[in-house]
């Protein structure tokens, strides 16, 4: 996949009219809250149990799904969580998937969020290994990089008050996330934030496709052996 540039425009503009793909996720992540909701007020039993994210379980009792199904649950105690996380997925994905189509978009928010989860995973183990991450942040955070590397010189109002370009945006919230690291007591999934935005990275970067990764290497080294030649210059193959 190639992400694409565009020049410079001084509007300040995200969201729009909800792509298919945008919708599709959005419902699917309200459908799941409200069986949360349920599901706790019928029998006091939460699904994060099940299909939260717990290393423990992935690693050690093989509940490999919870990479996909933790995506989809919210805090039932914090209605913010859903609706920021929708809210972003708005702003952000509908342009993305204007981009790319639908099939390419959904793909790669996938790959963020499960990229996300198995970071998650990877720090969590030794340290946390019965803690559970729920949340569609992960997957965001790598839909809100592709944004930004997309329409890099965007307007972009921090907290609706303070303009600034989208990838600048980008490197603050990708910053604040890795100095709050030092602080994993708030109870916010700082690591699965910056996985989901690794992971993007790397993917749009071709990094791990290393067929066209190194591909991509061979063609600019070709393109390097090219020399520009003047119709006067004494060396001038054709006359």
């Amino acid at each position: 996949m190639a992400y694409y540039r565009t020049p410079y425009s001084p509007q300040v503009g995200l969201g729009g009219r909800i792509t298919p793909g945008v919708k599709a996720l959005l419902i699917a992540n309200v459908s799941v809250f409200a069986l949360q909701v349920l599901a706790q007020q019928a029998r006091g039993v939460g699904l994060e149990t099940i299909f939260g994210l717990t290393p423990v379980a992935v690693f050690q009792g093989g509940f490999l799904w919870q990479l996909v199904t933790y995506m989809f649950l919210h805090s039932t105690g914090w209605l913010s969580h859903l609706l920021l996380n929708m809210l972003m997925l708005w702003m952000f994905g509908t342009e993305v998937e204007k981009g790319w189509g639908t099939r390419l978009f959904v793909r790669y928010y996938f790959i963020c969020g499960i990229g996300a989860g198995i970071t998650t995973c990877l720090f969590n183990l030794p340290f946390y290994p019965g803690s559970t991450t729920i949340g569609a942040s992960g997957a965001i955070f790598g839909v809100m990089l592709a944004y930004g590397l997309m329409f890099p010189n965007r307007q972009i109002l921090f907290w609706f008050i303070f303009p600034m370009r989208a990838i600048s945006f980008v490197l603050l919230c990708a910053g604040i996330e890795m100095f709050s690291l030092l602080s994993l007591q708030d109870g916010v999934a700082h690591l699965a934030h910056l996985g989901g935005m690794l992971f993007g990275y790397l993917y749009l970067k071709r990094v791990w496709r290393m067929k066209d990764f190194f591909r991509g290497i061979v063609w600019r080294l070709r393109r390097r052996r090219f020399k520009v030649m003047r119709p006067d210059d004494e060396n001038y193959p054709y006359h």
